[in-house]
């Protein structure tokens, strides 16, 4: 009992969590680590990448903050002064005792979905699904069982200027921070992208571009494939073109039907979007021009 005491307090501590980017020169590290253990923090957890090709240099730093000397609300200050200017940084801080809120798009298919609500409601994530906004009213239920609110905006082509921004009202009101589309079929404006820049989280098979349209596991399994994959990206103008954060894949066989096919890509898409989602929550993404650094 007291060691399962002991690890809920070490997890649930108050950590700052600093993502990085800048270009590549020497002492960056030292002054980093210098800025927080000068002022009485406790460094946690540490990583970092050079891309020796770009010559830019990328950092994670997460630290305890019991007695740290700068008052929370001043180390986004301090630190831009003393260290990002000098340095050049593009940097975010981040405190893990502010809950990230998500919220979860859907249409039709329940796979994605119920797999999110399922490590939610098990505590894996520290996170808040305020709601789930749905084009369809078909999975209703599933949010009812998961106690969410649901929200129906039946957007089509023909009436999406007038509904996408009652949706973007909805984030607002709700203080969203990013957006999960769980097999959500429909495009996302360029408004709402704008407001939620590297924050929108789609996933899709990765047939793409080979195999488009509504039936690539029937096209795929005509054509003969042996490898179906899943991949989650950031959203953005460019359809399916954001920045990877997850991609995995899955051998099959000429044994393997349709169904099969459907159901394994299923499966993968459930385990690749959790896993970005899970990235994303404790702010382990760093984006730099199209690609991510996954600490």
């Amino acid at each position: 009992m007291r060691l399962i005491l002991h690890i809920m307090e070490k997890q649930n501590k108050d950590t700052a969590i600093l993502l990085l980017h800048c270009p590549d020169k020497q002492g960056i590290i030292a002054a980093v680590t210098q800025f927080i253990n000068i002022n009485k923090g406790n460094i946690i957890r540490l990583d970092q990448y050079t891309d020796t090709v770009q010559k830019v240099f990328f950092m994670r730093v997460e630290w305890e903050l019991e007695g740290f000397m700068i008052p929370k609300e001043k180390i986004n200050e301090y630190f831009d002064t003393l260290l990002a200017q000098r340095y050049e940084m593009a940097f975010k801080i981040y405190f893990s005792t502010q809950k990230p809120r998500m919220a979860v798009f859907v249409s039709k298919q329940s796979h994605c979905l119920y797999d999110l609500l399922a490590h939610y409601e098990a505590g894996d994530w520290d996170v808040e699904i305020p709601l789930i906004v749905s084009n369809h009213p078909d999975l209703e239920h599933v949010a009812k069982k998961f106690n969410i609110p649901y929200y129906v905006f039946p957007i089509t082509k023909d009436n999406k200027d007038e509904l996408e921004p009652k949706e973007l009202e909805l984030l607002a009101k709700e203080n969203i921070d990013f957006v999960v589309l769980a097999r959500y079929m429909q495009i996302i404006s360029p408004e709402m992208i704008r407001r939620y820049p590297n924050r929108i989280i789609n996933i899709h098979h990765s047939f793409l571009p080979a195999f488009v349209g509504a039936r690539p596991y029937h096209a795929a399994y005509e054509r003969g494939v042996k490898i179906i994959g899943a991949t989650s990206h950031y959203v953005t103008e460019e359809l399916d073109a954001g920045p990877i954060i997850r991609q995995d894949v899955t051998r099959i066989t000429h044994k393997d039907t349709v169904e099969n096919l459907m159901r394994k890509g299923q499966d993968l898409e459930k385990v690749v979007l959790s896993n970005a989602v899970e990235k994303q929550i404790a702010h382990k993404i760093l984006v730099y021009k199209n690609k991510t650094i996954i600490f």
